[in-house]
């Protein structure tokens, strides 16, 4: 079956709007199975609000609708930037409402035990992931869409970097820095992409930058396909970025490519606007 990546303009209802993107996907049953152990890897690169962040609505309206499928637990986990404490960046998002009021477990990445795990990659040959990656039935990734001062852009692709251990982050920026994060994602496969581009940063980017609303929502199971669909949002803003190539033509989009983590060009997928 050809892949899908389902886009909607967002109503304002939330719950329905992103029901709505799961529909051509089969739905959220299709994903989460009665007694699926789930993690949910949002985007806590810092405290700094909304898209430099999840929004907290976004994430309590997804831990909604994977209750409805039955799981046997739900787990929202991720390591925000390296010089910050990710207990502190949870503190200020409220996670412990969410754990309240969802009955969901809070992971911090950092505090967790990590594996070593081997890689096919040219310039990563192993990373540490959080043990709990290898624990869980399926992986549910919300990246926000933004611009990224270094790594040009921060989607689906781009949200691995808060599954690798922090110390290892550190040589990913000396060369090679886009090629990398594609090769990051050979060490785990999401089962679905919930993306929030309601929002977005068409300058300087993770945590701040000019603010403009697509007012979109997409979801699909390709990191490729969603995170060229996304580029193609944020090059029709005008901006000064490093957005200077076509789509196809990104290092992290060609290198994901030719690791077979996704489409190889528009033919391999169906996009369905809702």
């Amino acid at each position: 079956m050809t892949n899908i990546v389902a886009k909607t303009k967002a109503s304002g209802d939330l719950k329905a709007d992103i029901l709505k993107i799961l529909q051509p996907l089969g739905g959220i049953s299709i994903f989460i199975k009665p007694g699926d152990k789930v993690l949910l890897k949002p985007n806590l690169n810092t405290a700094d609000p909304y898209p430099a962040s999840s929004d907290p609505k976004f994430l309590r309206t997804v831990i909604e609708i994977v209750k409805e499928a039955k799981p046997s637990e739900i787990l929202i986990g991720d390591s925000c930037t390296l010089m910050l404490d990710t207990g502190k960046v949870m503190a200020c998002l409220n996670f412990s409402a969410l754990e309240k009021d969802y009955g969901v477990r809070a992971i911090n990445f950092d505090h967790g035990g990590y594996i070593k795990k081997k890689i096919p990659g040219k310039y990563l040959k192993s990373i540490s992931i959080p043990a709990v990656l290898e624990e869980v039935d399926k992986l549910i990734l919300l990246p926000c869409l933004k611009v990224h001062r270094f790594a040009r852009f921060t989607m689906s692709l781009k949200l691995g970097v808060g599954i690798m251990k922090k110390i290892e982050r550190t040589f990913l920026h000396m060369n090679h820095l886009e090629e990398k994060i594609a090769e990051i994602n050979l060490a785990y496969t999401p089962a679905l992409i919930i993306m929030d581009g309601r929002k977005a940063f068409i300058t300087h980017g993770p945590d701040k930058g000019d603010l403009v609303e697509p007012n979109i929502l997409m979801a699909g199971t390709d990191r490729v396909a969603m995170d060229v669909e996304g580029l193609k949002i944020l090059k029709s803003y005008p901006a000064k970025n490093k957005l200077n190539f076509e789509p196809w033509e990104f290092p992290t989009i060609k290198r994901a490519a030719e690791l077979n983590l996704g489409a190889k060009s528009e033919r391999d997928y169906q996009i369905i606007n809702m």
